[in-house]
């Protein structure tokens, strides 16, 4: 398999000119650095020839993968053995995608990618509320596959953190699930709680309001219920400047 084939998953359709690729002056392709982790990748995809030559490239790059072809075959294989993330097409012969994406969920908390021709805005929200944790629309670029793995497992295996976090003069126990200001005691209820720990176990990232819904509400999709929340918890802070608005992106945890 060229270099171009490799750069950019389900284009089969595609002139080879329009591969990306370093003929087209793309970067060589870095390979699997010494500090890559390697994780048990489950691929789900109808079509074997376009599973293989993608299920190649991540062997290269480190990881350790096993194929499936349908949807019982997916579960089956799920069932067989551990898993660290699964990348999963939504149009399979014998089970609906989105059916096999929310029993994969039932089952356990392993990472969940769709990774589908499936590109409507309906498509995404559905893929999205079944229980992947991200979607990404076929053709796609091998980089930018990678990076979204990366991302989706550093959000269901964050680093350990300790159980008393501390910002400035705001000191919270998840231990204890309590939060402190100043030495002085804030009352906050089990979400706001939730909430507040999120942002501030990652100090120097920005949440957005999808990840909140998905970690701490569930995947229940509201705006309002997200605002609500970060309302009150200001008002019991005593500061917006806590929780700050990141405009069309989301919140992060401020100086106070």
């Amino acid at each position: 398999m060229s270099q171009a084939s490799a750069d950019l998953l389900g284009a089969r359709a595609l002139p080879r000119h329009e591969l990306l690729g370093p003929r087209n002056g793309a970067a060589p392709d870095p390979g699997p650095g010494p500090d890559r982790t390697a994780w048990r990748v489950l691929l789900v995809d109808a079509r074997a020839e376009d599973a293989r030559p993608l299920a190649e490239a991540l062997r290269r790059h480190g990881h350790h993968v096993e194929q499936a072809h349908s949807g019982c075959g997916a579960l089956r294989a799920y069932e067989g053995g551990e898993v660290d993330l699964v990348l999963l097409d939504l149009d399979l012969p014998d089970v609906d995608g989105l059916e096999v994406c929310r029993r994969l969920r039932a089952r356990g908390r392993t990472a969940l990618l769709a990774l589908t021709a499936r590109g409507g805005e309906l498509d995404v929200v559905l893929g999205l509320q079944a229980g992947a944790d991200d979607y990404l629309v076929k053709p796609c670029g091998l980089r930018e596959l990678l990076a979204r793995m990366e991302a989706v497992m550093r959000r269901v295996r964050p680093r350990p953190v300790s159980q008393t976090l501390s910002i400035g003069a705001l000191r919270i126990d998840a231990a204890l699930r309590e939060v402190r200001l100043g030495g002085r005691s804030i009352t906050v209820t089990r979400k706001e709680f939730d909430l507040l720990h999120l942002l501030a176990a990652q100090p120097e990232a920005v949440i957005t309001r999808e990840q909140l819904m998905r970690e701490v509400w569930a995947g229940s999709w509201s705006r309002r219920t997200v605002d609500t929340h970060v309302s009150s918890l200001r008002a019991k802070l005593g500061s917006r400047e806590w929780i700050v608005t990141v405009h069309g992106v989301g919140f992060r945890i401020g100086p106070g």
